[in-house]
């Protein structure tokens, strides 16, 4: 039975790739040095704290973010990390998570406001948020390791586009709930499309823009511990080591650790920007 013929898909993709690099190469080796230089800014920086005194200031920022609960977990967590001797790869880590979600809300929440005001973009912007969300993880390193090499710049790169459609789509989600009645009061008094956004609708929005945050957070996390397979450091270049070297207790700390971390990110960002009331406690 003839078949048809092959369709040389991954002939062009590799054909693009080529050129791309032939084209851009300046523009990703000033993106890998930039990137490189805050990652590993932020490391040296936050290892010149001694790490009893940088856990005591997460749990300080935690009890003011969150709640006294929390911020006493922090403490805890974080000097149990450094009990196990994983306080450097944790800062490793720490540093790329937090990196690829600032570009990751520096870029998804415009992008969110720009589809929440415009429906022709919204309707281009979705189709390629669901093939972002249904891509496999380990997609994203292919074309992050041929456009800056292997290290950290392609897991902070494939950990932005991995975690940026929450904050995205939840952005657009937010804004668009915000009561028409309140939209037609503002028209009403005269109001601009950028005050009625300024001041009504990205405040009244802001609980679901923060969970697209922390959503991001937590797929950034992800991300970051996978692209231990390309070099990024971390605990999850620990975890890798571990499972190559089939140590499992090893690979149990290091797990532990990536859970306590999770668990402190996850439970300070769902309690950003809301107030609490009677003081800093539950």
């Amino acid at each position: 039975m003839d078949r048809l013929p092959r369709l040389p898909f991954a002939d062009w993709i590799d054909d693009g790739v080529d050129w791309l690099i032939s084209i851009f190469a300046p523009f990703f080796d000033g993106i890998s040095s930039f990137l490189e230089f805050i990652v590993e800014g932020s490391v040296n920086l936050l290892d010149l704290v001694p790490s009893i005194l940088l856990a005591v200031i997460f749990a300080v920022l935690a009890w003011f973010i969150s709640t006294r609960r929390i911020a006493i977990f922090t403490l805890v967590g974080f000097l149990f990390i450094d009990y196990l001797g994983l306080w450097y790869p944790m800062l490793q880590m720490l540093a790329l998570v937090l990196t690829s979600v600032v570009f990751a809300v520096v870029l998804g929440v415009p992008i969110g406001i720009w589809g929440s005001q415009k429906t022709l973009v919204r309707k281009i912007i979705n189709p390629i948020l669901d093939l972002m969300q249904t891509m496999p993880a380990f997609v994203y390193l292919i074309p992050a390791i041929f456009f800056f090499n292997i290290g950290v710049v392609p897991g902070v790169v494939a950990s932005v586009i991995f975690s940026m459609p929450p904050t995205i789509r939840l952005t657009m989600l937010g804004i668009k709930q915000v009561p028409s009645d309140l939209i037609e009061a503002t028209e009403a008094f005269g109001s601009t499309a950028w005050q009625r956004l300024a001041k009504i609708q990205i405040p009244l929005a802001k609980p679901t823009i923060m969970a697209g945050v922390n959503q991001s957070i937590m797929l950034s996390l992800s991300m970051v511990v996978i692209a231990s397979m390309v070099g990024a450091p971390g605990l999850g270049e620990e975890v890798y080591r571990a499972v190559t070297q089939l140590k499992t207790g090893v690979g149990v700390e290091v797990g532990v650790a990536i859970v306590i971390v999770a668990i402190i990110l996850d439970r300070i960002t769902q309690h950003a920007g809301t107030k609490k009331q009677g003081g800093i406690s539950e």
